[in-house]
């Protein structure tokens, strides 16, 4: 199998399974509790947050695990809505953010928040001048992505810090897509609150992390025990906690070197897509980007039969967001782009990880022409 769909989920390494397994048998304990097994529990709980801390360059304490990034999103617009409840809200956000923010923001605008969707430009930018435009007296939030799941985009994260530290706003930025593919450190971001998760750097599902700086205006969602500082009640998962520390400590340290070989394998995909098959539109290619990540248009073609072609090869991509199958509409973000209909319903997302190969991507490529060949002749008998 070729797996070519590394922003949907990775695989858990070695070294996080390895650091994982002791917590479901010997050291099980309920990390509350006070004997020895739950002592044990904790402790390891707590040198995780501080390993998690690390390496985005935050206090232990900012740290606050969840059972997902889409959770960690919820926590953090709930959670700052929660904490201004009484007064008139406005949240600021964009057209081309993850369906955890999309649709929570649907949910908070039918409960009377009013919320502001900014557009993005034709290489899936935000533009900062229209965020400072957007801005009310109102406003109590911003949350504007680090890196686009579809395109790979990077948004101009720390000039939109700026505009909201210099309003007095809390930020929050979902970096779920960046973290362990570009440096991210919330100093230099000059973020309040920042969205990470384990399995999109070869950690397990069900662990992800809410930043919050100390300070922020922000209240509980899910309420029980005083688990997560209070912050997130729930017996903690603990092995997927030490498996998220154990990915992320790895991604951080192997990311100069992962982001290098990643990149010239992107890069070589897509040059070599251009150079072979007529018709092709890579999205996003002006813009900077995470080095891993190829959304490309196949003119004249639909994109779920592409996939199904693939997959006959076993080639794994996508079409978009994984959270998004089965939806019959176009990508809300290559639509936000101004990208047609047709051209989005044609368009296959490549996200590559650090253990494709060269020979990989020659197989791929060849792949595609004859899938593009076939289909194209397909297309033109049935149109004619």
């Amino acid at each position: 199998m070729i797996y070519l769909d590394h922003n949907a989920t990775t695989p858990v390494s070695n070294e996080v399974l390895q650091a994982m397994m002791p917590f479901f048998q010997e050291s099980f304990g309920n990390a509350s509790s006070f004997y020895k097994p739950a002592r044990s529990a904790r402790a390891a709980i707590a040198d995780a947050r501080n390993t998690v801390a690390e390496c985005i360059h935050a206090s232990p304490g900012e740290i606050i695990f969840t059972g997902s990034g889409t959770e960690a999103d919820n926590l953090c617009l709930r959670g700052v809505a929660r904490a201004f409840y009484g007064r008139e809200i406005h949240i600021i956000t964009s057209s081309i953010e993850h369906h955890a923010i999309l649709n929570t923001c649907r949910d908070l605008e039918e409960q009377g928040v009013r919320i502001t969707r900014l557009p993005a430009d034709a290489c899936g930018r935000v533009d900062p001048d229209t965020v400072l435009k957007n801005i009310t007296d109102n406003t109590v939030l911003i949350s504007i992505m680090y890196a686009n799941n579809e395109t790979g985009v990077i948004q101009p994260i720390e000039a939109v810090s700026e505009i909201a530290r210099k309003k007095g706003i809390l930020f929050h930025t979902d970096a779920v897509q960046a973290f362990g593919k570009i440096p991210v450190s919330v100093e230099d971001l000059g973020v309040d609150l920042m969205t990470i998760c384990a399995h999109k750097i070869y950690g397990p599902k069900g662990a992800g992390a809410l930043y919050v700086r100390k300070g922020t205006a922000i209240a509980p969602v899910i309420t029980g025990g005083m688990h997560e500082m209070g912050m997130r009640a729930g017996t903690e998962n603990v092995p997927a906690v030490i498996g998220f520390a154990k990915a992320a400590e790895t991604a951080v340290a192997s990311l100069d070197e992962t982001s290098v070989k990643v990149g010239l394998l992107r890069d070589s995909l897509e040059n070599r897509i251009k150079e072979t098959i007529d018709r092709v539109i890579i999205h996003g290619s002006e813009a900077r980007r995470i080095p891993n990540t190829a959304s490309i248009s196949f003119a004249a073609i639909d994109g779920e039969s592409i996939l199904l072609h693939l997959d006959l090869r076993e080639i794994c991509a996508s079409t978009g967001s994984a959270c998004a199958t089965g939806s019959s509409e176009p990508s809300h973000v290559l639509r936000a782009m101004g990208v047609s209909p047709i051209d989005a319903a044609s368009t296959i997302r490549f996200s590559l990880g650090r253990s494709n190969t060269s020979e990989e991507i020659d197989v791929t490529v060849k792949a595609l022409q004859e899938i593009a060949g076939r289909l194209r002749s397909i297309s033109s008998i049935h149109n004619h």
